[in-house]
């Protein structure tokens, strides 16, 4: 119970200081000269002003508020090194028995690190938690805050600003760790394939250790060199890019005896390999309807450079006219085909024949350019069956189909075969999914015998339309027909010859992504996507490698012909390796060297200072969890909230008030009496 006094005036307090100054200063006049009676007037004026005041007596009923006490508990990845997270679970376990048994002190527990937002799982951030279980909290109910960590806590303030009661840090691990890290310094995002990229990376370790040590780079998984570093130095060394796109370089350290972790012995960089501008040789055999749609679609493309001729003159063609008087270029046969051969991604011969204009030992070079790794692509017309036909030079031997002489000539709808459906150049193409398909008519096709390779495309009665083959190191396209550039002219609609001709163009060069057999997986915040692409009708079960070297075994499903994926939730940050048949291929999944696995060693130094600024402390915590501190409860002003074996955590005076019993001292007959009795004191002594 609380009492109090409260005065309710009966009227406001500027009327009654009008209506008891002229009195109080007759009175005070008459006790300077000295009047009789002046003090009776004096006290019976004073009852009249208390009463006017209506003093009224307060009982109230309180309920004492308890204070807040935070335990944060830290469940980061580096808290799995070692015993860490026993000791953790111990001393929580151990300090919420012994709250419990506080009358004074409210609990809460909050865990962090383990959360669905990605800073959580990069970063410890322990003060961002401890913030929002305090935010409806008043500063003057917080008891105070224990976190349960191993140090490494990426959002410490530098001191005990915006923190209320005492700061106590509870620290796991040992005190002389040891342990080695490697990180890259400089790491460019992009770089050009084919050509050497310069980066440098620094190898630390915890105890100060000098030397040098034996580093390994990987590239996309495979070991590309091996290099020596100075522990402490920033090293410099130099990677080539081999593909375009993603491709990950992973460094690896050999982890010592007795060191702390092996998950901060690798460090990966990814960088998005760019392509310099893709050569590409266009042979046009004569004019024809066509021959401005592989011209026009290859200039469109910045990254392609183009050269194109067209044989306007061949060499039977002899008029009379001066060499000195033609506006023709002359054909540079073995500029092109002996001495630069070798510069070109892809050579495109539009329909074109021999006719001298190449000497027949060049096709010899374009095969054996073939077989060492060059991509070829025949656009066939009538004359790829008549005498003439390049099939009957010894380019044969690169070419996946041999004409029959046959030339169709009628309208079909050109038709994805069964292979084609889940070949990734003609796979879900535009308007395939419909039959007929949604797109116009063709109307040529020239017939081929003992076609080898893969046909994708058919014409009518399942003639093949478009072939693709591997020969040699190189690759082999065959379109059976000229008849592309109706699509182009969107007659009946057109088609989708775009995305089809440039899709056999980066097929042929070996784009990455259009491989038939292809294994790619991808980190999205904390999730593992896995696509397999494959010509086969199913794909076997893959099979993760997580950082930490735990294996899971993960169904594909079917996304599409030839098209498989599955999504993975995961729990830890860094590299995962996924294999999938004779198929590997690597993904990092979270921020690329996130500072969770930075430094991993436990230390105090990080939050001592906002703790000794709060009056609080910074202690380790034994094997198993001993030397959990006992806990006090000490007043909100005392100088000292932490001792050699205990914590102290700061009471309120903080309470609600529940209900409220008012006794006005001047009401009714009590007060009336009072005040009769005064005044007529008053008059009693004026009578005498």
């Amino acid at each position: 119970m609380n009492w109090s006094i409260s005065f309710e005036p009966l009227i406001s307090w500027t009327v009654l200081g009008f209506l008891l100054l002229p009195l109080a200063t007759l009175m005070a006049w008459s006790l300077v000269f000295g009047r009789r009676g002046a003090l009776l007037r004096l006290a019976a004026l004073a009852v009249l002003a208390l009463a006017l005041a209506n003093p009224v007596l307060l009982e109230e009923e309180r309920e004492p508020l308890k204070s807040v006490v935070a335990l944060v508990v830290d469940e980061s990845q580096s808290q799995d090194i070692g015993d860490r997270s026993q000791t953790t679970r111990r001393a929580a376990e151990a300090l919420q028995e012994r709250l419990s048994g506080f009358n004074q002190f409210e609990l809460r527990v909050v865990r962090a690190g383990r959360g669905e937002a990605m800073d959580e799982h990069t970063q410890t951030r322990l003060f961002e938690a401890l913030e929002g279980t305090l935010r409806d909290v008043p500063p003057s109910r917080v008891a105070g805050s224990i976190l349960i960590t191993d140090g490494q806590v990426h959002d410490a303030p530098a001191g005990a600003s915006g923190l209320a009661g005492p700061l106590h840090a509870l620290i796991t691990g040992e005190e002389d760790e040891r342990d080695r890290r490697i990180r890259f310094e400089r790491a460019p995002r992009f770089g050009i394939v084919g050509q050497p990229m310069e980066m440098t990376y620094r190898v630390l370790s915890s105890d100060q250790e000098a030397g040098a040590i034996e580093v390994e780079v990987f590239v996309n998984g495979e070991l590309a060199l091996v290099e020596q570093a100075v522990i402490g130095r920033e090293m410099p060394m130099e990677v080539t890019i081999p593909n375009a796109g993603r491709n990950i370089i992973e460094l690896r350290i050999e982890a010592e005896e007795g060191e702390l972790t092996k998950t901060n012995n690798r460090a990966v960089a990814l960088v998005d390999g760019i392509r310099e501008n893709l050569r590409v040789l266009l042979v046009s055999g004569e004019p024809h309807s066509g021959e401005r749609t592989w011209r026009n679609l290859l200039k469109s493309d910045a990254s392609v450079d183009l050269v194109h001729f067209t044989i306007l003159r061949p060499p039977e063609k002899q008029d009379g006219t001066p060499i000195n008087e033609l506006s023709l270029i002359a054909f540079p046969t073995r500029e092109l085909f002996v001495e630069k051969i070798n510069d070109f991604d892809l050579i495109i011969f539009d329909r074109y024949q021999h006719r001298d204009v190449l000497p027949i030992l060049y096709y010899d070079y374009i095969a054996e350019y073939v077989e060492n790794g060059g991509a070829l692509l025949i656009a066939a017309g009538p004359e790829f069956a008549g005498d003439q036909s390049i099939a009957r030079t010894p380019l044969i031997s690169t070419l996946p189909g041999l004409p029959n002489g046959e030339v169709v000539e009628a309208g079909f709808y050109p038709r994805l075969s069964e292979m084609g459906e889940r070949h990734p150049v003609t796979r879900a193409l535009d308007g395939s999914a419909s039959e007929p398909p949604d797109w116009s008519r063709w109307f040529r096709i020239v017939g081929i015998d003992r076609p080898q390779g893969q046909v994708v495309m058919e014409g009518p009665d399942g003639r093949p339309l478009l072939l693709l083959a591997r020969e040699g190191e190189g690759r082999v396209g065959m379109f059976m027909s000229d008849q592309g550039w109706l699509w182009a002219r969107n007659y009946e609609g057109g088609g989708p010859y775009v995305s089809l001709y440039r899709r056999i163009a980066h097929w042929l060069m070996k784009e990455p992504e259009l491989e038939e057999e292809r294994l790619t997986a991808e980190g999205r915040g904390m999730e593992l996507e896995i696509v397999r692409q494959t010509m086969d009708e199913s794909a076997e079960s893959a099979t993760v490698t997580t950082p930490s070297g735990n294996k899971l075994d993960v169904q594909l499903t079917a996304a599409g012909p030839g098209l498989f994926h599955a999504t993975l939730e995961v729990g830890e940050i860094g590299l995962y390796q996924i294999e999938n048949g004779e198929l590997s291929a690597l993904a990092h999944v979270g921020p690329v060297n996130a500072p969770e696995f930075a430094d991993a060693t436990s230390t105090e130094e990080i939050l001592r200072p906002a703790a000794e600024e709060s009056r609080g402390s910074v202690r380790r915590l034994g094997d198993g969890g001993a030397g959990i501190p006992n806990v006090v409860p000490v007043r909100s002003n005392a100088s000292v909230a932490a001792g050699r074996d205990w914590i102290g955590l700061q009471t309120t005076n903080d309470s609600v008030l529940k209900s409220v019993r008012r006794v006005p001292l001047f009401a009714g007959f009590l007060g009336l009496g009072v005040l009769l009795l005064a005044i007529g004191s008053m008059w009693y002594r004026e009578g005498r």
